[in-house]
């Protein structure tokens, strides 16, 4: 199984919108990271795809862009073991 590119070894801060639907990035190669960019799409057999996720609530969380999160979208510590 290919394993997504560590985007940044640190989690991103995002306001949500409550209702509101976003894409997560999952494979890490996106230029608008946490967010997909439809990157992912330009490489042949890449296996990844976004995660869509709607917002139950209007608030700020930290979004994940090491992309090995076990709590996707969200960060949940795991980009530590990337730190250099």
């Amino acid at each position: 199984m290919q394993e997504p590119h560590v985007f940044k070894a640190e989690p991103t801060a995002v306001m949500l919108e409550a209702g509101k639907t976003y894409a997560w990035c999952t494979c890490g190669l996106s230029q608008k990271n946490p967010f997909c960019d439809g990157h992912h799409k330009t490489i042949e057999g890449m296996p990844f795809k976004p995660l869509r996720f709607t917002a139950e609530k209007s608030e700020e969380v930290w979004l994940c862009n090491c992309k090995h999160t076990k709590t996707p979208p969200f960060c949940d510590g795991t980009h530590e073991q990337f730190r250099k």
